[in-house]
């Protein structure tokens, strides 16, 4: 069979998944049906920056076009292009001092043209401000390692996330997976993803920290493996988070990677947690990624929580 021709225009677009970055080659980068998308997905200095030029670059074509008109603008200097540039934006904001104002057809036309885009504009500008200050978003701190360390009697694989915020995260919700390359007896390379199994998924309220175990025992895929072995296979734990945030009642979600080297052996965290009477618990974020040997297990006081 004859190769089939990709007509796809190649381009070359970066996808940034915390430390992994993915290089995506021979789709377009950008697509007019995704125009939303793309301003949705900006950051903020950068989407006010767009808007701002957008604006000016709006406003100063314009004024050129009406400055063509010669002297249609009542009351403005004739030939001036500040005049005419300030009529343009009084027009498109619908300001309408009365200062200034159309005195021929020409000008009138103009108006009415750029009053339609203003308030398209407008109406794009607002919807688009307020979807993205809208949007729930979750503070949520994931350990800068994950540690392989033993909880009664059985090896774990642990890492542990903090809800930054002073509010609850109710049916929290966390799924680990193990990504790993594979070669089918074919010569198929592939990447597959391996579920991990964890010693609790979730949890009905998220408020202080939450330590997540994975057993590595008989049934998990890590079983057997080394981190030698890891790191020479580009292994990597994907962790994503989800629930429902108390204050805006709006579910809320996170991610994280671990590559192999982010695991370290024989270490637990630090306890981050503590008690102050019957009520009154504190948490300590300035220690909350801190690790120590295993043999320092008994004289801190057990794993933390």
């Amino acid at each position: 069979m004859g190769r089939v021709k990709n007509k796809t225009k190649s381009s070359r677009t970066i996808l940034n998944l915390g430390s992994i970055r993915i290089v995506r080659r021979g789709i377009p980068a950008f697509h007019w049906d995704d125009l939303y998308h793309i301003l949705f997905t900006l950051s903020l200095p950068k989407l006010l920056g767009l808007l701002g030029v957008t604006y000016l670059a709006i406003n100063t074509l314009f004024a050129f076009a009406y400055l063509l008109g010669g002297n249609g603008i009542e009351n403005a200097h004739p030939n001036s292009f500040a005049d005419a540039f300030f009529f343009s934006v009084q027009t498109f904001a619908t300001i309408g001092y009365g200062a200034l104002y159309p005195r021929t057809a020409y000008i009138n036309i103009l108006v009415v043209v750029e009053v339609f885009i203003g308030l398209l504009g407008m109406a794009m500008a607002t919807g688009l401000m307020f979807a993205r200050f809208s949007m729930p978003t979750a503070r949520i701190l994931f350990s800068n390692v994950a540690v392989i360390c033993p909880y009664n009697g059985m090896p774990m694989l642990m890492f542990r996330t903090a809800n930054q915020r002073s509010n609850l995260i109710v049916e929290a919700e966390v799924n680990v997976n193990l990504l790993l390359p594979e070669t089918t007896p074919e010569g198929h390379s592939l990447r597959r993803l391996y579920p991990l199994k964890l010693v609790r998924s979730n949890t009905p309220t998220f408020v202080l920290s939450w330590t997540i175990m994975h057993p590595l025992d008989e049934t998990s895929p890590l079983y057997g493996r080394t981190l030698e072995s890891l790191i020479a296979d580009n292994a990597q734990i994907i962790v994503t988070f989800n629930g429902l945030d108390e204050t805006v009642k709006q579910t809320m979600h996170a991610r994280h990677v671990y590559l192999a080297r982010d695991i370290l052996e024989n270490r637990r965290f630090v306890d981050v947690v503590t008690f102050k009477g019957d009520n009154d618990r504190a948490i300590d974020y300035e220690h909350f990624h801190d690790v120590v040997p295993l043999q320092n297990v008994e004289e801190l006081g057990g794993l933390s929580g």
